[in-house]
């Protein structure tokens, strides 16, 4: 049972990660970011570039593969999503290209590196620690200390910054920000910096734990983006406690029936809330006022 649970929270921590910049790119660019998902795989893959291919030292790696997925994220931005919302694309077109742009960069991820599992992991495979009778890797314990950090950031970082309150104002009306001078265009660009740098950080976490695959983001944007709803997605705390709800589920489920039933256990959670809290934990009702 202690093992269940410590596995539930590494696999929250990194759901907590991807939820929390799916949330902040979703509620400021009102759009459905599809290739999060690849951004999450690049973080994996540009270290494996860096560090094996390169090698370059670990840390270092990590450092320039954040840097890059962070670019990637914000080409995608600038040359992709920028146009098509000064021509007035719908959400639904957005979200269209952003599937289109995750399935060409996946691919190209294929062609260079093959679809065999690739990993960073070196040295000798250790037992793990023993906390209250589970087996916990270094690795792990770095999961979720990294997770709790980098949450606390993007809180204080929304409540306490000028840019934070800025992308705050983006995301509750945009043309209201744009009234009070706020150039919507560069709040939104370092949203996606931020959100791409969260994601690519949690790609390499995973990509540290176990082996990483051309489609391992597709899996975590899922697991993201079902979190965030869940735990309401313009609050960080919600999306925190909807990563962790998700983690539990999931692998209390594996344990009591089967580890096949992961994806299906977090969908029925999602679909619950939809039915009867679609606004997740900590999230509002929406309320709209007439004149």
């Amino acid at each position: 049972m202690i093992q269940v649970v410590f596995n539930g929270l590494f696999s929250g921590a990194v759901a907590c990660l991807v939820g929390i910049g799916f949330s902040l790119i979703y509620r400021t660019a009102r759009f459905f970011h599809f290739s999060h998902g690849i951004v999450f795989t690049s973080g994996a893959y540009f270290t494996f570039l860096f560090y094996v291919w390169l090698g370059q030292p670990l840390l270092f790696s990590i450092l320039l593969s954040i840097i890059a997925s962070t670019l990637l994220g914000c080409v995608m931005e600038v040359f992709v999503y920028r146009p098509l919302n000064h021509k007035g694309a719908s959400p639904q077109l957005l979200f269209l290209a952003s599937l289109g742009i995750y399935v060409v960069l996946q691919n190209i991820i294929s062609t260079v590196f093959g679809d065999a599992p690739k990993t960073i992991r070196s040295g000798v495979v250790e037992e793990g620690i023993n906390i209250l009778g589970a087996r916990v890797t270094p690795i792990q314990i770095l999961i979720i200390g990294v997770s709790i950090v980098l949450v606390v950031m993007v809180a204080v970082l929304l409540k306490k910054t000028k840019m934070g309150r800025a992308m705050r104002a983006v995301a509750n009306d945009p043309e209201l920000a744009k009234v009070s001078g706020i150039e919507s265009d560069r709040v939104i660009l370092w949203t996606f910096a931020a959100g791409s740098a969260l994601a690519s950080i949690a790609g390499i976490l995973m990509a540290l734990d176990v082996d990483m695959t051309p489609t391992m983001g597709m899996n975590a944007l899922m697991m993201g983006a079902v979190a965030s709803i869940i735990g309401g997605i313009r609050s960080i705390p919600g999306v925190a406690l909807g990563a962790l709800l998700l983690g539990m589920a999931q692998h209390m489920g594996a344990w009591k029936i089967s580890s096949q039933w992961q994806d299906a256990i977090a969908f029925f959670i999602l679909l619950v809330f939809l039915l009867f809290r679609p606004q997740g934990f900590l999230g509002r009702k929406v309320r709209k006022a007439t004149v």
